[in-house]
């Protein structure tokens, strides 16, 4: 059975250009005939070429699919790269408090050594009935401070380090040794009293044997 429509017609029906319909009719391709000065187009029901083609609505369902897909995959990594942002945030803050922490933690230490110095100095200074003002007690010159040394081995139950280790009778190289673990450990360990150069033990108080070895 055959149909007949018009050019724009069957442009419709076969979902193509009227530019087109035109080619196949200069072709040959399509049956054709004038129906009272108009163009008619002759098409076969049975032609397969006659049913409107589905290839667009296939593709246009295929790309929204596509379209769809990659909208999930970039709202993924969207939320992954939120997360490995605050993540990094959490960890440069954490970063930063250590920091400050570690900070007043060495802070403190000096600020707890330089005042038990003042005090060894102030008590020291009244037995020698030092009268100099705080600013000259600082500013010890050698001379005064190996006095104070001296007075420190004979009335204090304070002993310097470099006598202690002679009563060992340890050898000059392992006293080297332990000299410069001492310098090490001076300004965290609490054991341990500078004044200038020298290093003091309290043995009556506190036990070197983890330094002294």
């Amino acid at each position: 059975m055959k149909t007949k429509m018009s050019v724009n017609e069957a442009a419709g029906f076969l979902n193509i250009s009227k530019e087109a319909i035109h080619n196949r009719i200069r072709r040959g391709s399509i049956e054709v005939l004038v129906e009272n000065g108009v163009k008619m187009v002759v098409l076969d029901s049975k032609d397969t070429s006659a049913k409107p083609r589905q290839s667009t609505v296939k593709v246009n369902n295929n790309n929204d699919k596509y379209n769809k897909l990659l909208e999930e995959q970039n709202a993924k990594l969207q939320e992954r790269i939120t997360l490995l942002e605050n993540e990094t945030r959490s960890l440069r803050d954490q970063k930063e408090l250590m920091l400050i922490a570690e900070r007043e933690k060495i802070e403190q230490i000096y600020i707890d050594k330089d005042e038990q110095l003042k005090n060894i100095l102030a008590t020291l200074s009244s037995q020698l009935q030092i009268s100099a003002p705080t600013e000259d007690v600082e500013t010890i010159d050698t001379h005064v401070e190996e006095e104070i040394t001296e007075e420190i081995d004979d009335k204090s139950s304070l002993i310097s380090l470099k006598k202690h280790l002679k009563n060992l009778d340890i050898s000059d190289k392992k006293i080297k040794k332990i000299q410069s673990r001492f310098l090490k450990k001076s300004l965290k360990d609490e054991r341990i009293i500078s004044i200038g150069k020298k290093y003091y033990l309290d043995t009556s108080k506190y036990d070197y044997s983890d330094l002294i070895k």
